[in-house]
């Protein structure tokens, strides 16, 4: 049976779109399933089975079995029998669920029209993705695609009384050739699950979309992921999907000291920070290689050096963004005075939400700083 409850969140309905395979259908659950069971694909697909139970995702002509056969046919799954008698994902789901959280995240920023890079000043060294977005003030008019704007302005408008309004135009979606590198900080505390909510998923997945969107749209980009409780450690993006919390204290200054050693062997002029965090610092390790660790309160010895690696950074002309998912005055004031140490940002935001306003800041850092 299935160790967590996932129902909850899932919205299933008898109608099904013509235009999509039931495959197709399926796969989206399971890519979804598998971010909440940390790439456990046996527990993934007994809570398909139990969905399938309820609301009768296959039918008998496609049985869940037809499903998993097909999954592993596709190279999705790989069998148990190459394996220790369980399911494994293979490489390819593991992209496939970087996009899948892409889509979730990105697509509805780029759906909404915000999001966007906007920039007033032009100049050579961007490429056309080929895509489009509405035309907004600012935007070069070198940008125009006039092609597509007459399109927009015949369907808007008629071909008989044709004319062209700011509201047809349309620009070339660009992709700026300047270079950025982020380090995107996770906190992996025994906190992220406690009080009954899941906040390490959410973090998971953006980090995944996030890489996504680097890999596709910035290749000249880079990304690194750390994550950190008592320690901290760099993780591959292949390792996303298994990721879970520990029993961990919140260790940041490991967690900031190792993301600035990374950033300073980056050749890219342009360097930021993101970190995800719901909880206090409460740990430091000594030089004797024993922890320190207080969560009663903010430690002043903890704290401190929290302040000191803010400076740091912000003399190393590395902001730091903060992404805090808590709401504790306290927590808040500490976040507060940190952000003004490194002059960088902070947002005070539940889990909601949280993809998008990283993914607004991230290309909103990236124009302003490759400027």
């Amino acid at each position: 049976m299935p160790k967590n409850n996932f129902k909850d969140g899932f919205v299933f309905s008898s109608h099904q779109e013509e235009e999509q395979a039931i495959f197709d259908k399926l796969l989206d659950i399971f890519k979804e399933l598998i971010t909440h069971t940390s790439g456990d694909a046996d527990e993934a697909l007994d809570w398909m089975r139990e969905l399938d139970k309820e609301y009768n995702l296959t039918t008998s002509e496609y049985t869940m079995d037809d499903f998993i056969e097909e999954l592993i046919e596709k190279g999705y799954l790989k069998d148990p029998d190459e394996e220790d008698g369980q399911f494994k994902i293979t490489a390819k789901t593991e992209q496939g669920i970087r996009q899948h959280a892409l889509d979730q995240i990105f697509g509805n920023i780029r759906k909404s029209g915000l999001g966007n890079h906007r920039t007033q000043k032009t100049g050579k060294g961007d490429e056309a993705t080929g895509e489009f977005r509405n035309y907004v003030f600012g935007d070069s008019l070198e940008d125009i695609s006039m092609q597509e704007s007459i399109k927009n302005a015949q369907r808007n408008h008629g071909a008989d009384n044709f004319k062209l309004t700011e509201n047809d135009l349309v620009v070339n979606e660009t992709s700026h050739k300047a270079q950025m590198s982020t380090v995107l900080m996770i906190d992996i505390s025994h906190s992220m699950i406690l009080y009954g909510e899941d906040r390490i998923t959410p973090a998971k997945k953006v980090a995944m979309a996030l890489a996504e969107l680097i890999r596709t749209r910035y290749p000249k980009d880079s990304l690194d992921i750390i994550v950190f409780g008592n320690d901290a450690w760099p993780i591959k993006l292949k390792e996303l999907p298994y990721l879970n919390v520990g029993p961990y204290h919140t260790n940041t200054v490991a967690g900031l000291s190792l993301a600035m050693d990374i950033l300073r062997r980056k050749k890219q002029t342009n360097k930021q920070i993101f970190m995800i965090t719901d909880g206090k610092p409460s740990c430091l390790k000594l030089p004797n290689g024993e922890y320190y660790k207080n969560s009663n309160g903010l430690d002043p010895e903890i704290v401190s050096k929290c302040y000191n690696m803010a400076r740091q950074a912000r003399k190393q002309q590395i902001p730091i963004t903060t992404f805090m998912i808590a709401r504790d005055p306290y927590l808040m004031q500490f976040v507060d005075q940190f952000t003004a140490e490194n002059q960088g940002k902070a947002f005070f935001t539940g889990l909601k939400g949280l993809g998008e306003m990283i993914f607004r800041d991230y290309e909103k850092n990236r124009i302003k700083r490759i400027r």
